[in-house]
Parts: C-alpha cells; structure tokens; sequence
C-alpha cells in the first residue's frame, strides 16, 4: 500500500515509462510504501522455471533470503523505477524515504536490493550506464539495515 497521496506520470529517468510521483511532502524516515497483500511467496528455485519474461518473473520481488513475493496483478507499486542515487530505500517489503521529500518527487530505489543474488536487470541505469546486478542477501540486510537505522537517528552510515 502506498501512504502518501500520490500519482503515476511519466518517468523523468530516461526509457523508463511510467513513475510514482509523490502529491504530498514525506518527511525522512517515514514510509512511503508498505505491504498489505503478499499473498504469493515462492523460493527462488520455484521462481526461475519460469522464463525471464514472465508474469511471475516480472511480478517478482526479493522478499528476504532467498525468497520472492509475487504480485501479478500490477499495483501501482510497479511505478517505483530504479537509481542508483534513490530518493527512497527498500528494506524488508517496505520503501522508506531516504531524505525530505516534497510533492512531485519521483520515488526510486536501488533495484540491487530487489532482485536476486547475482540476477542481472535487462537494461543498465539510465544516469550512469551501469549494469544492475543483484546484491547478496547478507548485503542487502546488512546495507539496509544500517540504512535504516541512519534514518531512525541512530548509528549508522
């Protein structure tokens, strides 16, 4: 579920499509999406039978470990494109605000932190041309994590 108002718009990340705009200000910390209907969790074994191109595959995010929820119905949640330099931070099914955002921010995230162990993103990132190559889970937990706790006022980077 998505907390603040928001809309869908054109991208301003070049070859994007569609991105989620905030409407309103969100302070930093605060969450920006949270999830209210993971009905579907398959380890990732289960997830590669399936071509690249899939409903399932395309629908799929890295929930924790070595696990991936699916929503194959397309909330709007979809619109979150990547950047290496996020306004927002994924941790744990949730994407939290990595700094003040005001209205007509667009709300990216690191997509290394979605995506399998090694699983590479048909496309590179539009700003610096990089390849975007998932992340080993102890690394997402430890990256985000420490991320987090940061945005909490606590230690952290």
């Amino acid at each position: 579920m998505i907390l603040p108002r928001y809309r869908i718009d054109a991208s301003a990340i070049a070859g994007a499509g569609k991105g989620l705009f905030l409407d309103e200000a969100v302070a930093r910390g605060r969450v920006i999406i949270a999830p209210d209907n993971i009905h579907t969790v398959w380890p990732e074994a289960q997830l590669r039978r399936y071509p690249a191109d899939s409903r399932e595959v395309e629908s799929s995010v890295r929930w924790f470990e070595d696990r991936f929820s699916l929503t194959p119905e397309w909330s709007d949640e979809c619109y979150v494109n990547h950047s290496y330099s996020p306004s927002a931070l994924w941790h744990l099914g949730f994407i939290f605000a990595l700094a003040d955002l005001p209205p007509g921010t667009e709300v990216t995230m690191d997509y290394r932190y979605v995506i399998g162990d090694g699983e590479r993103m048909p496309f590179v990132d539009a700003a610096t041309g990089r390849e975007i190559v998932g992340l080993p889970w102890s690394e997402v937990l430890r990256d985000g994590a420490s991320a987090l706790l940061a945005l909490a006022g606590g230690r952290g980077p």
